[in-house]
């Protein structure tokens, strides 16, 4: 099968930074030239100028053994010395690290020096409770500042942290529990989600009890729990202790001791459309590295001025690498929230923005598309003029929901920073740089500096300018991932077995190279659609919906069609000011005019769903798979990683 993907839309936008942005942005054109004439001494450069080095190191890329890479390996440093110690004896310990903000507007601003003694405190307790190097400690917590400190804590003395997400149930909790060999789970009562107290602790209890038949091992032998919610938990003696009666005691004085820099520093689960979910492993000193160039040159860092948010959660690869590792490497001043974005109001993070002066904000473009849906008169509530830089993570941002995201938001004067990465990258790929890229509305654009990626056929072929493809890497870089937690072999036939005569890390993206060159992310390659032999990206008919003036949000899948092979099946989100005027029998019919109009007859949808919302994971993903259940009259598959379980009912009936 053809692995080209047919160009679908024409973007001509184009926006040039602001000449005072540029003036004073961090990032310069001459850091390509750097990296172009010698990418190994570049990253050795970006690793001795941002981190600080117990032992210098000689090496810097060891690719001998590939896939398997090693970087700066004769190296050692301490991750979280790296984050908090050095900062503090800079003479910024008064710094704020953290500004939390609590869901109910209980708030609390925490300084390095009180970061850095929190964390040294932890390092003893977890120290005393037999945690040591190589030891893995899981992490089920709210987005609270604990969840932070715990994080360093278990780097600070050599452990590897397992963070899951608040939201995974028990099952999902157990497995990566027992897939990790945990010994220690640091845990709350509960944190609050959508104004009441999800219950953190029973769900531990639940995934640590009744293991008969699971053939798994019992590798907990203490549970760490901080009070937040307030709320009732069991109590197993000898095995749980409460946060607030052993950190504080504890010792503040902790050395940080040095580690190699390919010592490993936690294990990401991937929850995976197939299979088990896969440990994506990473380790120190190449991950620190790209992780806080990144965030230095990608989000425009200045520590001494800005306010920085990432709204993601630390139970994600992006709250790891931009809310835990990156900020706190640079120094940075950051907000960190535990809630939803629309609890208690739809404007609870414009309030947000407002009350600290955020001033660099990184998001999901689903969160966008949501606020697109309530409406412009919510934002323009809230006074947002302290906002210079904004960014884009998680999937594909389509060019209307960017625009809105300029005009709305960054009040069009704002550059936007539109980035590809994965959990397996580790750090931001693909991006702008503000200040220095022309930006294209829904064009991630170009590799960073030091990073080579390409876009390829089937035989690993360059496509050229103008077509698509799949999209590879074609170096190791810094921050990639080291492995799949005790499975090599996974690790090898999922990432480098497609391409493995050229050695190109194949992501499982497609990708099309516009005439300059510059990327265009066409969704995943599972979701490509074949009508009448045609290859067309679900991410360009969504595209070609929600610029609709109508359209808030879409969902593009492939149901079976005996006439062509397959056909396009459309799920929609209209805007709140839409649906009280116009009938979902007309918007549908419309809406399957427009794309026909706007692409061309073969794009134009069979089915057109109107829905209330779609079903999307808690990181905000749309699970596809799911709606080609549904366009297929399928019994739907499994729903338990999603936000709303309930969705997928609601959709089945509506279509129905």
């Amino acid at each position: 099968m053809s692995s080209q993907i047919d160009h679908l839309l024409d973007e001509t936008r184009r926006f040039a930074p602001p000449a005072e942005f540029a003036a004073d942005a961090v990032a310069t054109a001459e850091l390509y030239e750097e990296a172009q004439a010698d990418r190994e001494a570049f990253w050795a450069d970006q690793a001795r100028r941002l981190l600080h080095w117990h032992t210098p190191f000689t090496e810097v890329l060891d690719w001998t053994t590939p896939p398997f890479a090693k970087w700066f390996a004769d190296g050692e440093l301490n991750i979280a010395y790296n984050c908090l110690d050095r900062h503090v004896e800079g003479g910024h310990g008064d710094r704020i690290a953290l500004l939390w903000e609590g869901e109910q507007g209980d708030d609390r601003r925490v300084t390095y020096a009180e970061l850095t003694d929190e964390v040294k405190r932890l390092a003893n307790v977890l120290t005393d409770l037999g945690v040591g190097e190589g030891d893995r400690v899981a992490i089920y917590m709210p987005m609270i500042p604990e969840a932070i400190a715990a994080m360093l804590a278990v780097v600070r003395i050599g452990a590897i942290h397992s963070v899951v997400f608040g939201g995974f149930s028990a099952d999902s909790l157990r497995f990566r529990i027992d897939d990790a060999g945990a010994k220690v789970v640091i845990t709350a009562d509960g944190g609050y989600r959508k104004g009441k107290v999800s219950p953190l602790k029973p769900a531990v209890d639940l995934a640590l009890a009744d293991r008969n038949g699971s053939g798994a091992q019992e590798t907990v032998e203490k549970v760490l729990v901080v009070k937040r919610g307030g709320n009732d938990v069991e109590w197993t003696h000898g095995r749980d202790i409460w946060w607030h009666d052993v950190v504080p005691q504890a010792s503040s004085v902790h050395e940080a001791q040095a580690f190699g820099a390919e010592n490993p520093l936690f294990i990401l689960y991937t929850s995976g459309t197939t299979g088990k979910p896969k440990g994506i492993l990473h380790t120190s000193g190449g991950y620190l590295t790209q992780a806080a160039f990144t965030n230095q040159v990608v989000h425009d860092i200045h520590p001494a001025s800005d306010v920085y948010w990432c709204t993601a959660d630390i139970g994600w690869i992006t709250g790891h690498t931009y809310v835990t590792y990156g900020p706190l490497a640079n120094g940075a001043t950051q907000v960190i929230y535990e809630g939803t974005p629309d609890t208690p109001h739809p404007g609870r993070w414009w309030e947000i923005v407002q009350k600290y002066g955020v001033t660099v904000l990184y998001t999901a473009p689903t969160a966008i598309r949501s606020f697109m849906k309530i409406g412009r008169s919510v934002p323009k509530q809230f006074d947002l003029s302290s906002l210079r830089l904004l960014g884009s993570v998680g999937e594909p941002i389509n060019p209307e929901a960017w625009m809105w995201y300029r005009k709305i938001i960054g009040g069009k004067t704002a550059p936007i920073v539109d980035t590809w990465w994965q959990t397996e990258t580790g750090a931001i790929m693909i991006s702008a740089l503000p200040g220095v890229t022309e930006t294209k509305p829904g064009s991630a654009q170009v590799p960073l500096p030091g990073i080579s990626v390409d876009v390829v056929d089937e035989d690993g072929q360059h496509v050229g300018n103008g077509n698509g493809g799949l999209l590879v890497v074609t170096e190791p870089w810094p921050s990639m991932l080291r492995g799949i937690w005790g499975d090599p072999e996974r690790f090898k036939e999922t990432y480098w077995d497609k391409f493995a005569s050229q050695g190109y890390y194949f992501a499982g993206d497609g990708a099309r190279l516009d005439d300059d060159g510059d990327v265009w992310l066409l969704g995943r390659v599972d979701d490509v659609m074949n009508v009448s032999g045609h290859r067309l990206s679900t991410t360009e008919i969504e595209s070609s919906l929600v610029g609709n003036e109508a359209v808030a949000e879409a969902a593009v899948v492939g149901a079976s069609d005996e006439t062509t092979g397959q056909a396009v099946v459309a799920f929609v989100i209209i805007k709140e000011s839409y649906l009280k005027e116009h009938s979902a029998e007309g918007l549908a019919q419309g809406l399957r005019s427009w794309v026909g109009e706007q692409i061309g007859p073969i794009a134009r949808p069979r089915d057109v769903y109107i829905v209330g919302e779609l079903p999307k994971t808690r990181s905000g993903k749309i699970m596809r798979r799911l709606l080609r259940d549904v366009a297929e009259g399928r019994e739907v598959g499994d729903t338990t990683t999603l936000a709303d379980t309930a969705v997928m009912s609601v959709i089945s009936a509506q279509v129905k």
